[in-house]
């Protein structure tokens, strides 16, 4: 019985961690797609720097990246449930907010460049470069955020083990 439910929970878990993969190898690819919209959006712009399979791969490596890192922050679920109950609810987690404002400038880039795409819009010089920025700006803040709820949670994960080490 014991080990039918153990066998059971390796299950659940197992799936668990299948579709986690699963949902990450989505975002990257929402991300490439988002990417090669906005590179293709300002490759219409003739500009050489635009224009070229370098710039338009960083681009959709970049997207790649900060979706798969910033969109799905690890909690450090502990330090909340450990919270009094007299204590002020927590603030807004500036990582969460990191996260949150780069997809959405990410997102926004790349629909505006889906728009000028399907509607034939001829780039115009200050869009291109506020959709630029915008995408830009919006990847590079999700994979900071990525970055830091990861390494954010790896420390904790090293401070309860050296607690437990030295209990």
């Amino acid at each position: 019985m014991l080990h039918e439910r153990n066998a059971r929970a390796e299950t659940r878990f197992l799936l668990s961690q299948v579709a986690h993969v699963v949902e990450r190898i989505g975002l990257a690819m929402s991300g490439a797609m988002c990417g090669t919209f906005v590179a293709a959006y300002l490759a219409r712009a003739s500009i050489d720097t635009f224009d070229s399979i370098g710039f338009i791969m960083s681009m959709i490596l970049i997207g790649i990246i900060g979706f798969y890192l910033g969109i799905d922050i690890p909690q450090l679920r502990a330090s909340h449930a450990s919270r009094a109950v007299n204590r002020p609810a927590p603030k807004a987690d500036p990582v969460e907010l990191l996260s949150a404002i780069g997809t959405f400038l990410a997102a926004v880039a790349a629909l505006a460049s889906v728009y000028a795409i399907v509607f034939d819009e001829f780039p115009q010089r200050v869009w291109e470069f506020l959709i630029g920025c915008w995408w830009l700006l919006g990847a590079i803040m999700q994979i900071g955020a990525g970055s830091i709820g990861r390494l954010r949670l790896a420390n904790k994960a090293v401070g309860c083990q050296e607690i437990h080490e030295r209990v």
